[in-house]
């Protein structure tokens, strides 16, 4: 069990005050039995009104109506989690699901629904002729299959922070082979989608040791991460991390599960102003690992 302390810091600046429409923030997540949310603050500039809900997914949502307009806005979100590693990379996944193809049951396809489906068009079968070569044969190990797609996008391209908003369309990173952690998620997404797997969009953080100075550097430290949970009976949902070419990491701190990456942004929401008022944001997102007080002797 390791106890982290995150700090996200979202910072607006206008030219003149401005009027804010409500914001939807999600940036709180939910207790699991692998993170348990031990403390969070919300701070919140200028003065606001916050009601909390559970969205279709059962994230925790907060939705928040200012009361005064401001020439800045800064929402900053302090969390204490203790994360629960799973200490092996063995996955008991039930029998039939352990070779590629199986086929889910009809609870779990009716549960899983859209999840299944592709979201993004690939008209001429690029992006599916893309995944099937990873398959090596029929049967094939599903494991096995899913860790070489995983690795293929961790070690064929290349990684690049975007400030535009959005998410790149799948067909667009396999042809630029260039993507940000969010672009990588959502390519091992429709790619599993593709060949029959129920896969959904994870927002949150990542945990760099290397921060802390313990462990090699990681990718997407420093900022929110993304990644993609694939669904396996026996197993459940499997956390894979194509940025950094892991597997379940212990690093990787959950915020919110979503079908698709439009309805996982962690701070959204605008405001009415003149044009020119929006000087521009900053985002600044901390994770370290807290130390456990001293023993007295």
């Amino acid at each position: 069990m390791q106890t982290l302390n995150v700090r996200h810091v979202t910072h607006y600046n206008y030219a003149n005050p401005v009027e804010f429409q409500p914001h939807r923030l999600m940036l709180r997540p939910r207790d699991s039995h692998d993170l348990r949310l031990v403390a969070a603050e919300l701070v919140i500039w200028p003065p606001c009104k916050t009601r909390w809900l559970h969205d279709v997914f059962g994230n925790s949502v907060a939705i928040v109506d200012f009361l005064e307009p401001s020439n800045e806005l800064r929402i900053e979100s302090v969390l204490t989690l203790e994360r629960y590693g799973m200490g092996t990379l063995s996955f008991e996944l039930e029998e039939s699901a352990t070779s590629y193809p199986f086929v889910y049951s009809s609870d779990d396809r009716t549960d899983l629904g859209r999840m299944l489906d592709g979201h993004y068009p690939d008209p001429t079968g690029e992006l599916q002729a893309w995944a099937k070569q990873f398959v090596a044969g029929r049967p094939t190990d599903t494991m096995a299959l899913l860790t070489d797609i995983n690795n293929g996008i961790h070690q064929g391209f290349a990684y690049q922070v975007r400030h535009e908003q959005g998410t790149q369309p799948p067909l667009e990173t396999l042809r630029l082979g260039t993507g940000s952690c969010r672009d990588f998620a959502l390519l091992l997404i429709e790619a599993a989608r593709a060949l029959g797997f129920g896969a959904r969009f994870v927002t949150g953080y990542l945990y760099d040791p290397a921060l802390d100075g313990d462990g090699p550097q990681a990718i997407g430290a420093g900022a929110t991460h993304a990644w993609a949970d694939i669904y396996l009976p026996g197993a459940g949902w499997i956390e894979f991390d194509p940025t950094n070419g892991t597997i379940a990491a212990d690093n990787l701190i959950r915020v919110a599960v979503t079908r698709d990456p439009s309805q996982a942004v962690p701070v959204a929401g605008g405001f009415t102003g003149l044009v020119g008022d929006y000087l521009g944001m900053t985002v600044d997102v901390t994770v370290r690992q807290q130390q456990p007080e001293a023993i007295a002797a």
